[in-house]
Order: C-alpha cells, then structure tokens, then sequence
C-alpha cells in the first residue's frame, strides 16, 4: 500500500486544480484518481455537443420526473478534465448575489468579495483593456476572452436584445454587471481548453504527482473518526492507496455524494435500506441536489446560415424577469443552431439550419436528491433534480420563454430568423396551459448540476467552511457539490475557484492573491553572529 500526502479523487474540473497546486509544494506527495481516459476525445469547439455520449461521458439519466412524467439525460463529464472537456466552454461567473446568498444562508466567508482572488486567479483575462483589473485576472492558468470571430448570428441577437431594451454591458462575466454581452469562451487558438490542458498537463512530469487513470474509487477507509485512505480499482484488480494527510473528494455533484454514501457517510436510513454498513449518520449527503432547467425557442432560417467555429453561445444575457426582483433570474444565449431537448421531434427541415434562443431560470427553487440505487460501487445511482418540484421555477421560466420570443422577434434578427417552429403558434404567451406543456416537453438540463454536500454549519451541511467533512478527520469536498445554492450562470468558473481555494485551504505554505507562496520567515539572529 502506497502513502501519500494528498489523494484527490475525481481528475474532473476542480481534481485538476487540486493536483496542479498541491503537487506544487515538492515535500507533498499527490495522488489523483480519475475514473475516466487519461485523454478524452478531442473535437471541434462547435461540435461539443458530439461528445455527449461519448466514453468521456458518464451518460446518466435522471429517474422520471414527477412534474413532467420524463426522465432526462443528463451529461457529466469523464475523463481527465472532466465535465470542462465536453461542456459548452462558456466561461461565466454570475451575478455576485449568488455567492453572497452562500454567506447568508452560513457559508461564512465564502461571499462574492472573499472568493473573487480565486476567481482572478484562475484566469488570464484576454481582454483586459476593456475590463475592471480590480475583479479580473490576468496570469492564471485558463486563457479567457470572448470569441476572436464572432457569428454574424450572434451580432444581431446582442442587437436584437438591445432592441427590446436590455442593456448591452462591457463584461457580462464579470459578476458584477446585468444585460447582455460577448460571453468568455475557455477556447484557445481555436481549440478548447479543458482544467487537464490548463492546469494538470503542464505538470504530469513531477516526481511527487502520481496520476491513475481509468480507477474506479470504492470506499474512503475511515478508522477511529478519521479518513486513511481509498480502495478503488483498475480493470478489476483492487488497490488500496493510504494517506497520511488528506483525502479531498473532487468527484462533482453525483461521484462525490455516491462515494460518501458507499463509504458508509450519509443519510442512515437511506445507507439501511441499501445495504451499506453506517459509518457516520450525515443526513445531507446527496441532499439539495441543484440544476437549471433550460429549454429554447427555434426558428426556421431566413437564409443559409454560417457555420459556427465557436461554441454555439457567443452572447449571454442575465436579467431580471420581473424589474422589482432584487437580483438577475433569468439567462438567455442567443445560438446559430437549432437547439432543442432531444425528446422533442426533429421539426426543421434542416437540423443543421436554424436560430435558437435557449432560456434558463438560473435562482431555482427546487430541490432533488442523489441516492445509491445499490451497496455495490460501479451501480449507477438514482439522480432526481426534481425539476418544477417548485411552482415559482414553472413561474420563471414561462418568463423565460415570453422574453426569449421578444428577443426572437426582434428586427436585428429579421435577416436570420423565419417562422418560429418550437413552440409554434400553438403555445402562446397567455395560455397558461399550453405553456406549462411546451416547458414539460422541452425540459433540458443545462448540465449545472451542485449542492450534495454543502458547505454550512446547521445539520444538513456535508462541510464546513473550510470543506471539512463534518465528523470525519483528514477528508474534505471541494468542487460543485459544496456550492449551498446555483449560481446564475454557468458553473465552470465557480468550480475553477472553489478548488483553487481548497489548495490553499490544504497546503502547508499560505498563498499570496496570486498564487504566489509567502516568503518564510528567515530565523531570528543568534546572539553574537
């Protein structure tokens, strides 16, 4: 049995982080664990969508949904790199309201302004000349900037909103700032950049980092209240890795939650009536489980359209769906493609033709659940999001759907957009029923998957505010799954800082903002020298 300082499971997002920045102290040995290929499929930036499926996806389903009578598909990356190899690549903060809800709700000093020096320091902001330096980064390890060329589709949806009154703003990813705006793209030289090429390739040459790939994690061993160690597997042979220091979990919202609960840390009962033995009774495991709901409004081209080079989702717009609300609810990105849930039918003539405007309620209120589905490590678990559990989330997005069409009607779009084919005439605005059943039908996740093992002090939070699995020694969480509640708007960059906050959190040498480790102290003068 191998020991180590640090074994972090999961090489997703936030694993990547963990094992470029602890490794970076050569006294502390590093071993990551990653479930999926060392090297994940690489595509086009426009065809990220062809990933789904892929190996380099987990492909799980979510259990039939009570509101819809539907189960989703629900993408989630796998593989080095993780969910930032096959996403969208938007690269969006959200509102800073989201982050000071954390604070408010007992995630004390995690608000916007104490987690905004792991925001700019994951970051090298391309176009800084036209942002606020005091909220963005420049020298961090991801290459951000909106698109270099940009779709002509795109220029007419950011006029299109400007034509129905939304304000065009400077950086609508900076936290900072409503309306619509040129989003932040992790694609580089017109490749993608996942949290692998940012972070863990440049540095798979260190002696003290260990990488294994294709591992499947079984259990956290805890002995006497605290964590040793994790037994996982490699094509069936079993392992056992122990650890001196600390086991972080930095396996996302499903892996981190399923790998406490197999480990015997969750909810008693649920862990019973499975058939795993009771380690800690830790209610909130796998609880308040989060996502965006999404759907779009598609249009039949006017005229040929142009392939997009990008990501589909150039322009982003963050807005208040009723003015008297007291922060952004709804997102919009405005797509040369038709984008549509893959349970609706192929209505274009074309599928390759075609303007979509996607809407997302990004505050929900509803709440589901991860649940093992079994006691033996590989079963699939049962993922309920509970989409519209909440009838203020149906409330938000039929909002949604009216503003999307606003922005879809607009003349900017007159060169691009023909008739409207989803929802069609048949759903309007003021039919509450047809409504209702075009939301059901479309219902997609944006794939914003957080919250099984939140940070917070009362007795359903998983970690403290230093990510310190209540009741357990020596094992954290860091990565999607501690987030108390969504962000409102797409979650790759909080993840980026959560884990570059987790770093420091774990390494024995404090960090400057920029990463940067504080001097030591040189000895104090002995008398006489």
């Amino acid at each position: 049995m191998d020991s180590y300082d640090f074994i972090v499971v999961g090489g997703g997002t936030a694993g990547c982080v963990l094992a470029a920045r602890l490794s970076e102290d050569a006294d502390s040995r590093v071993l990551l664990l990653e479930a999926g290929a060392r090297r994940p499929p690489e595509t086009a930036p426009s065809a990220w969508p062809s990933l789904q499926g892929t190996p380099a996806d987990w492909a799980g389903t979510s259990v039939v949904q009570r509101a819809t009578g539907t189960a989703i598909p629900w993408p989630r990356g796998r593989g080095l790199g993780g969910s930032s190899a096959i996403n969208g690549m938007c690269f969006i903060r959200g509102h800073r309201s989201s982050y000071d809800a954390w604070a408010a709700a007992g995630a004390k000093g995690w608000g916007f302004d104490e987690l905004l020096p792991y925001l700019m320091r994951a970051e090298d902001s391309q176009d800084i000349e036209r942002r606020d330096p005091a909220v963005r980064g420049v020298g961090g390890p991801l290459t951000v900037a909106p698109a270099a060329v940009r779709h002509p589709v795109a220029y007419a949806g950011l006029a299109a909103a400007a034509e129905i009154g939304c304000p065009t703003v400077n950086d609508i990813g900076d936290g900072l700032e409503e309306g619509f705006g040129w989003a932040d793209l992790n694609v580089v030289d017109g490749r993608r950049q996942s949290s692998a090429d940012a972070y863990l390739t440049p540095v798979l040459g260190r002696p003290n980092l260990h990488v294994v790939t294709d591992a499947s994690a079984h259990r956290v061993l805890v002995r006497n209240g605290r964590c040793g160690g994790v037994e996982y597997s490699v094509d069936g042979e079993m392992f056992t890795a122990g650890c001196r220091g600390e086991v972080v979990l930095a396996a996302g919202t499903v892996g981190s939650a399923q790998l406490l609960m197999l480990s015997g840390i969750g909810p008693r009962a649920h862990l019973r009536q499975v058939g795993v033995e009771v380690v800690l009774d830790l209610p909130g495991v796998g609880a308040n489980l989060q996502d965006h709901p999404r759907s779009t409004v598609v249009y039949r081209p006017a005229r040929h359209i142009p392939p997009g080079v990008n990501n589909h989702a150039e322009v982003i717009g963050l807005i208040r769906g009723d003015p008297a609300r007291d922060k952004p609810d709804l997102q919009f990105q405005v797509m040369e493609i038709p984008y549509y849930a893959p349970a609706l039918p192929p209505r274009l003539p074309d599928p390759g033709q075609g303007v979509s405007v996607a809407f997302s309620a990004v505050t929900p209120h509803s709440r589901g659940s991860v649940r093992l589905a079994g006691a033996e490590p590989g079963t699939p678990p049962r993922l309920d999001p509970d989409y519209y559990a909440d009838p203020r989330d149906l409330a938000g997005m039929a909002a949604g759907l009216r503003f999307a069409r606003e922005i879809g009607r607009a003349r900017a779009l007159d060169p691009w957009r023909d008739e409207e084919v989803l929802p069609g005439p048949d759903v309007r605005d003021d039919d509450s029923d047809s409504v209702r059943a075009y939301l059901y039908r479309s219902l997609r996740t944006y794939s914003h998957q957080v919250g099984t093992c939140r940070i917070g002090t009362d007795g359903m939070a998983v970690v403290d505010t230093e990510l310190r699995v209540h009741g357990i020694g020596g094992l954290r969480v860091a990565d999607a799954s501690v987030m108390p509640s969504i962000v409102s708007a797409n979650t790759v960059a909080t993840v980026y800082a959560i884990a570059e906050r987790a770093a420091d959190l774990l390494r024995p040498r404090p960090r400057t903002p920029a990463g940067q480790p504080v001097p030591a102290a040189p000895p104090p003068s002995s008398p006489g020298v």
